[in-house]
């Protein structure tokens, strides 16, 4: 017999059946586990609202859950879909209104499912410095009947389009590069290489071959950031100082109790990175109760949270600047 309680909860996909799953975020300490009752008891109340802009760096933590709103009315999102396709028109049209400089960037690549047509959308934002910072997301969903995604590819997706909007008509010291991945979900129900992560390792490798990668300077991934309940734990794969500026900048902000000293490992898109030498770090809250499952819809995301991940990343942003161009200067 094993005890479910050790088996590691140490991969992006946990390998877990649903009822295990369920048992061990039940029992789990740290966070705090919620069960599946207790979540639905809050789906009822209203969300929470979000701080006003000016408290939160300019960052309309409101404005993010509207867009939380509109991906999860589309319905699923998965790769290769109508779903995905609209999902794509969405952030593309919202990306241009903005101001953006809009690359839309498809691919085709092999599935188990068949031979699947993907999109990446990146918004390049010149700088003073052809460094870049790149700001990161996915927008697909994966492949389970009725699954919307609100916090599993739509929170996060809400996060960076706000945090494009504000950053598109910045003067910024770096080149800014922000990024909307496809096909980050498996289409098998278990995460197994190389059936994950197309779009972030597609996107990669184009550096890699343009030569960008070298003057990639740092990678923060948002995935998964919307519940009511956010507790946010250092992923440990990510690079150590990158991870220690994000979370000094939450705590200085008043948001320790959310960025919490806790850790544990995480496959995610930032992986790509990583293997190819980069400096990444992953936002993820992966103890919900309703993840992967049809549970993951919009009553469960909170504008509050969404604007805590958007002041954060939109304070790190001059941080990192500053840190780059200091070194640049020494």
């Amino acid at each position: 017999m094993v005890n479910i309680l050790e088996i590691p909860r140490t991969t992006r996909r946990w390998r877990l059946v649903p009822l295990a799953f369920a048992l061990v975020l039940t029992a789990c300490s740290g966070k705090g586990a919620v069960t599946t009752e207790a979540a639905s008891e809050r789906a009822a109340e209203p969300p929470q609202a979000a701080p006003a802009p000016e408290t939160t760096g300019g960052f309309d933590g409101q404005a993010a859950y509207q867009y939380v709103s509109d991906l999860v009315a589309i319905g699923s999102r998965t790769a290769g879909t109508d779903g995905n396709h609209r999902a794509q028109d969405y952030i593309i049209g919202k990306l241009k209104s903005f101001g953006c400089p809009v690359d839309e960037e498809p691919f085709t690549t092999p599935t188990p499912v068949g031979t699947v047509q993907m999109k990446n959308i990146v918004v390049k934002i010149p700088g003073a410095s052809p460094d870049i910072l790149l700001f990161t997301t996915h927008y697909d969903t994966k492949k389970l009947p009725n699954f919307v995604g609100a916090d599993d590819g739509g929170s996060s997706t809400g996060v960076m389009l706000e945090f494009a909007r504000l950053v598109c008509p910045r003067k910024n010291a770096l080149t800014v590069w922000v990024a909307f991945f496809d096909g980050e979900e498996a289409f098998n129900v278990n995460w197994v290489d190389p059936d994950n992560t197309y779009g972030s390792r597609e996107l990669a490798a184009r550096m890699a071959l343009s030569g960008d990668l070298p003057r990639l300077k740092a990678l923060l991934l948002a995935d998964m950031i919307g519940t009511r309940d956010l507790v946010i734990k250092r992923e440990t794969n990510s690079t150590k100082w990158l991870t220690d500026m994000v979370w000094s900048t939450a705590a200085r902000l008043g948001y320790g109790k959310i960025f919490v000293s806790d850790g544990y490992a995480v496959e995610d898109d930032h992986d790509s990175f990583l293997k190819r030498g980069a400096v990444a770090t992953d936002l993820i809250d992966m103890e919900i109760p309703y993840w992967h499952t049809p549970q993951d819809t919009l009553d469960k995301i909170s504008p509050q949270s969404l604007a805590v991940v958007g002041h954060v990343l939109i304070t790190v942003l001059p941080e990192l600047e500053q840190k780059f161009r200091s070194a640049g200067r020494a």
